[in-house]
């Protein structure tokens, strides 16, 4: 291995030269000042694969016994049955111990579970314990929400991904803390988490100021792909992910369009469509070769993946081609396509929190395996975008880059989540229209 020259400042950092500037740019959470924990429910049984084995689950719980709940509910210091607790617009639900045998199940929601795993959860405050209503309120048909790994140390594969839907405490790669990066405050996405100045400085070296949306397609064509850990692998050790951003109009507009798309594709074509970004992921080369069994008996216990012939094994059905590197993509050590599998396996992969987690699928359905061709498509479309993901991030780091002295900082304020004071009358309308819906709580990270 060559010998390289180290950076000669007193205070710069002992690294090479080539990566020293690393330690100079803006920090992510400098650049989207407001960060937040993700949900954390403290038990599985109100996340499911689907809404049928939600339905059952919800059905079980609501005929038992006040003592058989305590038990099948996991009852903790912040959640118990026979406390009540408020809806998100402050209107009082009744006790879970008070709910009669057919009461009627909270509304069922779209869940980022993990990287790139969609689940469904009933997002109703009794039934968790930190459900982070700042996140629950800024939802919305524009908003996006981006985790990281801001405290702890990142692995191999993508430095952030995207979501439209509100993400688990862990989402990232199975363990997480204050990661999730909101891109707009509000549910209308009028709000930018931008700090202040930032997009007029950006703009003012550009010529022209960018939105938002174009920070934040920036940000994730550098994080979002490979590049980044493989890059700075060695300055990562120190934890919190750093930012290059470009001084040059046309790397920024380039890294832009491709970060667009790549937003599109993880968020399964929920956000940034446009007339060549359409509502579907686009179809890639796996397909069903053999159709799992949707008979009750067999649903799938075990998958496996044959490397020579490019097949995954799903119980009794089969999916390909799969290459290796769709098959081992990870995200700091989160095997994606092997957790998405493990979740969904007739004993499910983690930790059992109730006997409630034992109320199954009882079959395989169609859309299970729409929704298993549709992550295989996302990676494999993520793999052929990053020759051209490295070559943008290759520009960027060879041209000159914003140091993090040259950019506003955020003032305090933009630090801290959004108050219920901003809740618009679409959020109380929407809220006020259910009666099994969620609590307006307090700041609780």
């Amino acid at each position: 291995m060559p010998w390289e020259a180290i950076s000669e400042g007193w205070s710069d950092p002992f690294y090479p030269r080539s990566n020293a500037s690393y330690f100079f740019w803006p920090e992510l959470t400098d650049v989207f000042p407001w960060q937040h924990s993700g949900s954390q429910f403290k038990r599985v049984w109100p996340i499911g694969e689907n809404n049928e084995v939600l339905g059952k689950r919800w059905e079980h719980f609501c005929e038992a016994t006040a003592s058989q709940r305590q038990k099948l509910f996991k009852e903790t210091r912040d959640r118990k049955i026979t406390r009540r607790y408020d809806s998100f617009v402050g209107v009082p639900l009744r006790k879970l111990s008070d709910l009669d045998a057919a009461a009627d199940a909270p509304s069922v929601e779209r869940y980022c579970y993990r990287s790139f795993d969609r689940h469904y959860a009933y997002l109703d405050n009794r039934l968790g314990d930190y459900l982070r209503p700042p996140l629950v309120n800024v939802r919305g048909e524009k908003n996006v929400f981006f985790a990281s790994l801001m405290t702890k140390m990142l692995g191999i594969g993508a430095a952030m991904v995207a979501t439209a839907d509100l993400p688990d405490l862990d989402v990232f790669c199975g363990r997480g803390g204050k990661d999730v990066i909101p891109l707009y405050r509000d549910s209308a996405g009028t709000e930018p988490n931008v700090t202040a100045g930032l997009l007029d400085a950006l703009g003012a070296e550009y010529g022209t100021t960018p939105v938002a949306e174009d920070l934040a397609a920036y940000i994730y064509s550098l994080l979002g792909g490979q590049s980044y850990t493989r890059r700075f692998w060695n300055e990562l050790e120190t934890p919190g992910p750093r930012v290059p951003l470009t001084k040059d109009g046309a790397s920024f507009a380039e890294a832009v369009k491709l970060g667009r798309k790549l937003i599109w594709l993880h968020t399964y074509a929920e956000r940034f469509q446009d007339k060549d970004r359409g509502e579907m992921v686009p179809q890639g080369k796996a397909t069903t070769i053999k159709g799992v069994s949707s008979e009750p008996g067999q649903y799938p216990a075990e998958y496996s993946y044959d490397p020579e012939e490019r097949e995954i094994a799903v119980g009794d059905g089969c999916f390909g081609p799969v290459s290796p590197e769709i098959w081992e993509f990870e995200v700091s050590g989160l095997k994606v396509v092997q957790s998405w599998l493990g979740y969904r396996m007739k004993k499910r992969a983690g930790k059992k929190s109730s006997p409630l987690d034992d109320i199954r699928p009882e079959r395989w359905t169609a859309r299970m395996s729409d929704e298993l061709l549709e992550l295989l498509w996302v990676l494999e479309a993520t793999i052929a975008m990053e020759p051209e993901l490295d070559n943008a991030f290759d520009k960027v780091v060879a041209g000159p880059c914003f140091a993090a002295s040259e950019l506003p900082q955020p003032k305090p304020e933009e630090r801290k989540a959004p108050s219920k004071d901003t809740l618009d009358q679409e959020q109380i309308e929407m809220f006020s229209s259910d009666d099994d819906e969620t609590e307006f709580i307090g700041e609780d990270d």
